[in-house]
């Protein structure tokens, strides 16, 4: 996921997709656990989107107690 396309959802579509990537993240390790994943690399990618959204918005989070 690019951070154009996260710049684009609203906060409370960010908390959502947090969650969805979490789940899938213990979904990918448990499979990864069981039989080695096609691409394992897949884990990797779906940890670096949950700190890119986690980023995000934490930034909404300031920029909005400094405006305050």
């Amino acid at each position: 996921m690019k951070s154009s396309e996260i710049k684009e959802l609203t906060t409370k579509e960010l908390v959502e997709k947090i969650d969805t990537e979490k789940t899938q993240l213990t979904r990918l390790k448990l499979n990864h656990a069981v039989s080695p994943l096609d691409n394992p690399l897949k884990i990797t990618e779906t940890r670096k989107d949950i700190a890119r959204l986690k980023t995000e918005l934490r930034k909404r989070e300031l920029n909005e107690n400094s405006n305050s």
